[in-house]
């Protein structure tokens, strides 16, 4: 099964391609897509689009593991990165990927057993669990990565 993860972002978008056969994971591609900040908005989401939409035909996966969206306090952050996200769920709709979501809870829970994990060691698990020598850079990368990880371990 291969499975790429999504972690949603206006600005920064990450994601992280992972395969998982007989209980065993292994990195297919990772990485990031940049908009410009000065950008208009439907120009950043074209951007989005456009790029996800190649590397998914490139990629070939089955399943999308999206993260959820948790803001308590910046409400014009959340409204891009939604915009965002639903072009993202866009995407996987039109390559007809199974669509997966979870919360940020959810993914430390899975990773880490502890709901309440910092950054870094969602990280170290991700170079870990994909025996990789150097954590994925950047933050997003490997936050898509976990996205990626946490579905392999609910089918399980």
């Amino acid at each position: 099964m291969r499975i790429i993860g999504i972690d949603p972002g206006t600005g920064i978008l990450g994601f992280g391609i992972i395969d998982y056969l007989s209980s065993n994971l292994k990195l297919i591609d990772a990485g990031v897509i940049r908009t410009t900040k000065n950008d208009q908005p439907e120009n950043r989401l074209e951007v989005i689009f456009n790029e996800l939409t190649e590397i998914i035909k490139e990629n070939k996966p089955d399943i999308m593991s999206v993260e959820k969206l948790f803001f308590a306090q910046n409400v014009t952050t959340a409204m891009s990165v939604s915009q965002a996200r639903g072009v993202v769920l866009l995407c996987a709709k039109q390559a007809n990927l199974k669509i997966f979501e979870y919360t940020p809870l959810q993914i430390k829970q899975s990773l880490t057993g502890y709901g309440r994990a910092d950054k870094k060691q969602i990280q170290e698990m991700v170079k870990v669990l994909l025996k990789l020598d150097n954590i994925p850079k950047p933050d997003d990368c490997a936050d898509a990565l976990a996205a990626a990880i946490t579905h392999t371990m609910v089918v399980r």
